[in-house]
């Protein structure tokens, strides 16, 4: 890539070739140096200076004071200091996409999508500022009223991934702000400069209002030095941490010993179902974007398909010829699909996943290599790959973050569903029918055991507005929408006397 389009790109958005990787209302760092490659050329954007433990506990204090004085603010102002935010993101869409596509690899499109997330985030917790309701109790005591109160939780800690540098972020930032909570943000090491952008926007605005630019902190760096000094601090009264399983059992473990809150993201192994009676062509369409979207790299991403045998074969042949169509390169070009996945260990597992899947029985029915055609030497294009596959194999047990499909035959709507829930993870789910049997048992309590769960629409392009997460293995947790806020926030039980004597619960009598 020119470097006249990085400068395009980087320039507007206040990105330093030396920037500082730390926030706390003002920038700093005095860590190791970390170098931004983009995928997409395998060439230097730009170089970091990471966190040191130090910084880190300086990021913490001041996140914890900027709590202190946050959560006094009336939620409603908090909301529409939300809202400029949000303004502010809607003024850089453009610029933003361009980054995480330049950064991360993911096609424009999708880019400027991610961006359109934190968006709608905003305007999502703008509404919400003035909806942070609690329950009026009836006593069973005379003259005396119960309520429930939500108050704010404490600094929030997130740990993001690099597959969605900013949207899950802002899920987190966004909702966690307006319940009146500070943030201290840890991105992937691989994406640090979207996570400085994004956190720039945010402080200008946090400072044009007079709040504590820390309500928005940031630390970027590498494992002792920022994550485990983050999920050990006490401070740091919710974790919401986004990556894979193996991680999320540590950060688990660290933070329940702690007696803290996480909110866990973590693997995915998502599978269509498709009926033979179904909308063929929607299916089609719909399996090819939830695989192929962001280079297979989206917890969400479509990992199996689940095929009436009936419909197996037309449907695996044209699904093999609508990946023949697919155009991969520069995601930054026009009608582009595809873009590189994220680095080369990326490239050495999706190998090393068709390998194993052969070797247990599998077959390849597409794809299976690097993309000879690559606009660059970066050595992280690949082809999307289609395989033949059994659900029982232990590589399609497993989630492999890259751009593999597995298909397979089912008999039963029953069968379909137990191959489908038949893994460990529990994230993403759907089924193409046109049958209302079908799809009613697929939402039903003994069809998908998934957090999500569609009917004719794929696994992958969630909502702001519905709670995100998964169960199994995926971790349990839900962020963005719904009532995901209650995690935010700590529930405080109320009962007021206004009567004249003293009545105790359950009809006691203590008297002297």
């Amino acid at each position: 890539m020119p470097d006249k389009a990085r400068k395009e790109i980087l320039k507007p958005l206040d990105i330093e070739e030396i920037s500082p990787g730390a926030f706390d209302g003002e920038w700093f760092g005095s860590g190791e140096p970390l170098g931004v490659i983009s995928p997409i050329d395998g060439k230097p954007i730009a170089t970091v200076t990471q966190a040191s433990e130090e910084d880190y506990e300086r990021v913490a204090a001041a996140a914890y004071d900027a709590f202190l004085e946050w959560r006094a603010i009336p939620a409603p102002k908090r909301g529409e200091i939300v809202r400029l935010i949000g303004n502010a993101l809607r003024e850089k869409k453009e610029l933003l996409g361009k980054l995480v596509t330049l950064e991360m690899g993911k096609i424009l499109a999708e880019g400027e999508g991610e961006v359109q997330e934190m968006i709608d985030v905003c305007d999502f917790a703008v509404g919400l500022s003035r909806q942070l309701y609690g329950l009026t109790l009836k006593s069973e005591r005379p003259d005396h009223r119960m309520m429930e109160q939500w108050h704010p939780l404490g600094p929030i800690g997130v740990i993001s991934a690099f597959n969605f540098p900013v949207a899950v972020w802002a899920w987190n930032f966004a909702v966690a702000a307006v319940c009146g909570d500070a943030t201290i943000w840890k991105p992937s090491s691989k994406v640090p400069l979207t996570a400085i952008a994004s956190t720039k926007i945010a402080a200008e605005v946090l400072k044009e209002n007079g709040v504590p630019g820390a309500v928005a902190s940031l630390v970027i760096g590498r494992g002792k030095d920022v994550g485990e000094r983050l999920i050990n601090d006490p401070r740091v009264r919710l974790v919401s941490f986004t990556g894979s399983t193996v991680m999320g059992k540590r950060v688990g473990e660290v933070v329940g010993a702690r007696l803290g809150k996480t909110i866990l993201e973590l693997g995915g192994n998502n599978a269509v179902i498709v009926s033979d009676r179904c909308n063929i062509t929607n299916a089609l369409q719909t399996v090819l974007f939830g695989a192929v979207g962001t280079a297979g790299q989206r917890c969400t991403s479509t990992r199996r398909v689940i095929i009436q045998e009936k419909a197996f074969e037309e449907f695996v042949g044209k699904l093999v010829g609508t990946y023949q169509q697919v155009k991969i390169g520069n995601p930054l070009d026009d009608g582009v699909l595809v873009g590189p996945v994220i680095d080369t260990a990326c490239v050495e597992a999706y190998f090393a996943a068709i390998e194993a899947c052969k070797k247990e029985g599998g077959e390849l029915l597409y794809g299976g290599a690097a993309y000879a055609d690559a606009p660059f030497d970066s050595g992280t294009y690949v082809v999307p790959t289609i395989m033949e596959a059994e659900n029982r194999y232990d590589i399609v047990q497993r989630e492999t973050f890259a751009p593999i499909l597995y298909v397979m035959p089912y008999s039963t709507i029953e069968e379909a569903v137990a191959l489908h829930n038949g893994v460990p993870q529990g994230l993403s789910s759907a089924i193409f029918t046109d049958d209302v049997y079908e799809a009613e048992y697929f939402v039903s309590d003994r069809g998908s055991d998934c957090g999500i769960a569609n009917v004719n629409i794929g696994t992958s392009g969630a909502e702001i507005g519905g709670a995100f997460g998964g169960e199994k293995e995926t971790g349990g947790g839900r962020e963005s929408g719904s009532d995901s806020w209650k995690q935010y926030m700590f529930r405080q039980t109320n009962t007021i006397s206004w009567a004249k004597e003293i009545h105790l619960a359950q009809g006691i009598k203590f008297e002297l």
